[in-house]
């Protein structure tokens, strides 16, 4: 039994070891340290804080040396040595919190002991050991460290301040001073726990500001992601027709030539081929594309779900239902087609068809009662969209969109390698217009001129 309890003796002794062990060394880490740490200049203010803190300095270093020189009856060299220790103690702190602490403590002790020798020789009493000009030092030097270390660091520089003021006092009685430990400590731990304070409410709208500029780029990341999935399931709408196409061409070709030769039906046969392995690889992206955006318990589309997306894909022959179903919603909207209109490739088309989607559903949005305006122009070597709204007749209600509308439109016109334009229109409108050519340059960067915002001044975003 007695054995039992020397061993648990020994192993909570050692626990308790290892814990003060820990702490010491963290404390050492937090105040034995001569790391830079300067203070920020203030947002609104800049340097005006540094200016004040050092025109504090002086007024401490030659009210401190007066006092201790008159009063104190210290010389004045000593009295000035231990003033501007206790002033020079507030400016290293504005870049050097932990090492002016330990000067402004150094500063401290030296006065405190010379200053006891002197109190018998004036039957006056005098304020010790912490002379006003040091007090109000210690204070400023504090609640700089409290600003910029951890809490921990600055309740172990206030209990070490507390230590040095307790072991000073108990070495003479109270007869010939007036103490100021109890006042000096407890203006001391209002500071501490000010700057402790400001310190976590600086730390935490840091946080905040951060983790706001996390969500919003991951928001828009998603946005675009999920934009070029519409887009990639859109094309092999488009791209599968065609490579059906020639896949049935492939197959129909060496029944419309008498006795085809062999090359020829191998020739032909290896097209098809290609064109049934291309269609599988496109249909196998989409089916992926599909299935990390399916809802719980909803069987993806082109999965063999019957999904929306397995519907005929949009093209400007739609363009009026698209029109009469905004009108439908009480606006009045003009359409305009200038030049010969001619069939265009379909992705081209469809690309139209979104970008005027997109502009007229922002226009529903952000600008209550305006009139819109949509003008297709074709061109030679292109297709040019222009949706244009006048002025709002009512403030915008709050959207509850993605608010990357104009990201996606980005994304459509590089694509085609065309060129895209959006911004505020004649009083207060906005305007959107996109080229988008026949056939896609071959160097075409993929990217668009754009000079759209992320906000929409119409009173949302896109």
């Amino acid at each position: 039994m007695s054995r039992l309890g020397r061993v648990t003796d020994t192993g909570v002794g050692r626990a308790l070891r290892a814990r003060v062990g820990g702490w010491l060394r963290v404390l050492r880490e937090d105040l034995w340290t001569l790391r830079a740490d300067p203070l920020p200049p203030s947002t609104w203010l800049r340097w005006l804080p540094h200016g004040l803190v050092c025109l504090a300095a002086f007024g401490v270093t030659v009210g401190g040396t007066g006092d201790m020189n008159d009063n104190g009856h210290l010389g004045a060299g000593l009295a000035f040595l231990v003033a501007g220790g206790q002033g020079g103690a507030m400016v290293l702190g504005l870049w050097r919190p932990v090492p002016a602490w330990w000067l402004s403590m150094s500063a401290f002790v030296v006065g405190a002991v010379a200053v006891r020798g002197r109190l018998g020789f004036d039957p006056e009493t005098y304020t010790w050991p912490w002379t006003a000009a040091g007090i109000v030092a210690e204070m400023f030097v504090l609640l700089l460290l409290a600003l910029r270390v951890p809490t921990r660091a600055a309740t172990a520089a206030l209990a070490v301040t507390a230590l040095f003021t307790y072991v000073l006092e108990g070495l003479r009685d109270a007869e010939r001073y007036d103490t100021t430990g109890v006042l000096a400590l407890s203006l001391f731990a209002v500071v501490v726990v000010v700057g402790t304070a400001l310190r976590g409410r600086r730390e935490a709208r840091a946080q905040l500001v951060e983790q706001t500029t996390l969500t919003a780029e991951e928001r828009t990341r998603r946005t675009l992601l999920e934009e070029r999935s519409r887009i990639a399931r859109e094309l092999h709408d488009v791209v599968a027709h065609h490579m059906s196409v020639i896949s049935i061409q492939a197959q129909v070709a060496p029944h419309l030539v008498e006795n085809p030769p062999d090359e020829l039906k191998e020739n032909l046969a290896g097209i098809r081929q290609n064109a049934l392995e291309a269609l599988t690889e496109l249909r196998r992206v989409l089916g992926v594309l599909r299935s990390e955006q399916a809802g719980p318990g909803e069987t993806p589309a082109g999965l063999g779900g019957d999904g929306a997306d397995h519907a005929p894909q949009p093209d400007l022959d739609r363009l009026d239902a698209l029109v009469e179903n905004t009108r439908a919603a009480g606006r009045e909207v003009i359409t305009e087609i200038n030049g010969e209109r001619r069939p265009l490739p379909p992705g081209v088309e469809l690309s139209a068809y979104r970008i005027v989607q997109e502009a007229l559903s922002n226009v529903l949005r952000h600008a209550p009662g305006a009139r819109a305006t949509v003008r297709l122009t074709y061109q030679p070597d292109g297709l040019e969209v222009e949706v244009v709204n006048g002025r709002p007749t009512g403030p915008a209600p709050p959207s509850t969109g993605a608010g990357h509308g104009l990201l996606g439109m980005r994304e459509r016109v590089a694509m085609l390698g065309g060129t895209m334009t959006a911004h505020p229109w004649h009083w207060d409108g906005f305007k959107v217009t996109a080229f988008l050519p026949d056939t896609p340059p071959a160097d075409a960067p993929g990217t668009t001129r754009s000079t759209d915002k992320t906000t929409d001044p119409r009173g949302g975003t896109p």
